[in-house]
């Protein structure tokens, strides 16, 4: 009698609004790094988090914000992290430094970083050449705003060596970094590329918001923004991967319906930098850019191993398996639960 009782309540429960069965996830207390949660880059993620998707599939996420992927990559290699939300490229350069990273679901289909010069500084710039001996910002060095700099340089003839990376972040301080001159260039990302182009401080030159430059930028398709953990980690716990993979394919789909206001009645009031116009235009910009399901393109590996090896001739002649680099196959499965 009393067994039926206590099964007849978890039905009940189970009906509840708000109530979500977490039978089966190994870890439901885990925490995401990330580096620099602001950005659209990232808004699958934030969109998650504030609609409680992350909640209705049974887990309690804390995220942990830092300056640039890079070291949102460190926070989980150094143990403080579970699971990256970050760029796609970093599985392939982990692979070939012996630290196997997979990557469960996409958040952006292009990488949705520019590259701009400084009108001040660079009045007469006429090519990516010109930024030969110059000061690049990025988010952080070893980020994928620093990989994609070095991969236009290389096409235009130049080294990394050839420019000098600055960090600025991915908010306010790489705006003042760019209106005080302390940068001739910059590579970053919505909504600091269309605050400062939206002032005149700031000349773009390479656009891979736009699914079509970035093709033509890369040679192909190239998955941006994902989360990605240790191999291990995601072959421990496959519930808890499903889970966060639920969660974000829901988001990925919310966006796709959304419009500016939309987004922002959700986000946080720091994310639009003072300027609500400027932050719709952004996402606007973005949005195409952003992936709409999740899935990861089946070239996309190849094309980002195509970039890091341009720059990279260890990297170009070793033996990287594209295929353990990646998985859809918990992407299939949110699909199918939410079409």
């Amino acid at each position: 009698m009393q067994r039926r009782h206590l099964i007849a309540g978890g039905l009940a429960a189970a009906t509840l609004p708000g109530f979500t069965w977490a039978q089966g996830i190994e870890k439901p207390k885990l925490t995401i790094a990330v580096g620099g949660k602001n950005l659209f880059y990232y808004l699958p993620l934030t969109i998650a988090e504030q609609l409680g998707y992350f909640k209705a599939e049974g887990l309690d996420v804390n995220i942990v914000d830092f300056a640039g992927g890079s070291r949102a990559l460190q926070a989980v290699v150094g143990g403080s992290a579970d699971v990256v939300s970050g760029a796609f490229e970093h599985t392939i350069n982990m692979q070939f430094k012996g630290q196997p990273m997979r990557a469960f679901v996409l958040q952006g289909a292009a990488p949705q970083i520019v590259l701009g010069v400084n009108p001040k500084t660079m009045p007469n710039f006429k090519g990516v050449a010109d930024l030969k001996g110059k000061k690049v910002g990025v988010t952080a060095p070893g980020s994928s705003t620093n990989v994609m700099v070095n991969f236009v340089l290389a096409k235009a003839g130049l080294k990394p060596s050839d420019v000098s990376i600055v960090g600025v972040g991915a908010g306010n301080g790489a705006v003042a970094a760019m209106r005080s001159g302390q940068i001739d260039a910059m590579a970053n990302l919505d909504p600091v590329i269309t605050l400062l182009a939206r002032s005149g401080d700031l000349k773009i030159v390479t656009d891979t918001r736009k699914l079509a430059e970035a093709e033509q930028v890369f040679g192909g398709p190239m998955p941006a923004g994902c989360l990605y953990a240790p191999q291990s980690f995601v072959e421990k716990n496959p519930q808890t991967a499903q889970a966060l993979t639920n969660a974000m394919v829901r988001a990925n789909k919310w966006i796709q319906q959304a419009g500016g206001s939309d987004v922002i009645k959700v986000v946080p009031e720091s994310y639009l930098l003072g300027d609500r116009a400027v932050y719709i235009d952004g996402f606007l910009a973005s949005k195409q850019a952003m992936s709409p399901d999740g899935s990861f393109p089946a070239k996309g590996a190849e094309t980002a191993l195509k970039a890091l090896a341009s720059v990279d001739d260890k990297l170009a002649a070793a033996k990287i398996d594209l295929n353990a680099v990646y998985t859809n196959d918990f992407v299939k499965k949110a699909n199918a639960k939410y079409r």
